[in-house]
């Protein structure tokens, strides 16, 4: 049998070899910034926006 390369197994091939990664760690970063210590009184005072009276 002869393996067929094609450009949807190589376009597939990409994508699982670099994107996935890639949005995982854009993911981690993401969820590492929300969740640092520091940043807790900026989200916490985004959150009460909606409630405060102006």
């Amino acid at each position: 049998m002869k393996a067929v390369i094609s450009i949807e197994n190589l376009a597939s091939s990409v994508v699982v070899t670099l994107w996935t990664p890639l949005f995982v760690g854009t993911f981690i970063a993401i969820v590492v910034y929300a969740l640092w210590p520091r940043n807790k009184r900026r989200f916490d005072s985004a959150a009460r926006l909606p409630l405060r009276r102006d």
